[in-house]
């Protein structure tokens, strides 16, 4: 989730299968990990990417749980240390956070769980496989990589110029934002943080903060409300789990 400029997904073309894709963004995953590192900027050993670390392996179980598609996903974080606040998925569960979302906005672990759960849910619900249809889509490339880290936008992409920049839709990110709620909550952390993340967005950018971006994302305000109303189903969920110890 890019909280400054929209959550982006690396996405598939017309007639890619879930496993196919799932391989295709597994290649491309290892190739950005490959240039992060060349450039220094993949943070294995902060306590910074620890803590994110922490967080997502707690909610792996929670994620696997809930996939419904064909395929099993294997799940794999990474941190890039870079300014930017951002974070994404690609299809089968491969994902990075960098280290000025948490860092810049003072996350506690309950509000870097809100944020992985959106993205987990991203991946879960296949949203890159709907967000054009059968049009070439967007992906975290260069807009993501080189822009905050340096790191080559040209890797980005399943083949010769098939992605291209675009946010999800509105109710994509609705979807994201209630699912990664109930996973937040399954896994023993606060839904309450889903709504601080979005506060605390409020006081960095303003109160719409922008991120009506190309008028497909919601408000700040429009998330918090529509995540203040999902409590009372989501807490007792969250109650449950802290009695079991998670």
């Amino acid at each position: 989730m890019s909280l400054l400029a929209g959550c982006t997904a690396v996405a598939d073309l017309a007639g890619y299968n879930s496993a196919t894709l799932n391989e295709q963004s597994a290649k491309q995953y290892t190739a950005i990990l490959n240039q992060a590192q060349s450039r220094r900027v993949l943070d294995v050993s902060s306590p910074t990417a620890r803590r994110i670390r922490k967080v997502f392996n707690r909610l792996v179980p929670y994620a696997d749980q809930a996939n419904r598609t064909p395929v099993r996903f294997n799940w794999q974080m990474n941190v890039i240390r870079s300014d930017e606040m951002n974070a994404w998925a690609m299809p089968g569960g491969k994902m990075a956070m960098y280290t000025g979302m948490v860092e810049r906005l003072q996350m506690t672990d309950d509000e870097i769980a809100a944020v992985i759960g959106h993205e987990m849910t991203h991946a879960l619900l296949e949203h890159s496989k709907q967000a054009l249809g059968g049009q070439v889509l967007a992906g975290i490339g260069g807009s993501i990589l080189a822009g905050a880290t340096g790191v080559d936008g040209g890797l980005v992409g399943l083949g010769t110029d098939l992605l291209a920049h675009k946010p999800f839709s509105r109710h994509q990110e609705s979807e994201a934002d209630a699912g990664g709620v109930l996973l937040m909550a399954r896994a023993g952390y606060n839904p309450q943080a889903a709504i601080s993340v979005w506060e605390k967005m409020n006081r960095v950018q303003g109160s719409d903060g922008g991120l009506a971006i190309l008028s497909t994302h919601p408000t700040n305000q429009t998330r918090i409300n529509a995540i203040r109303k999902m409590l009372p189903q989501v807490m007792p969920l969250y109650e449950r789990s802290r009695a079991l110890g998670r």
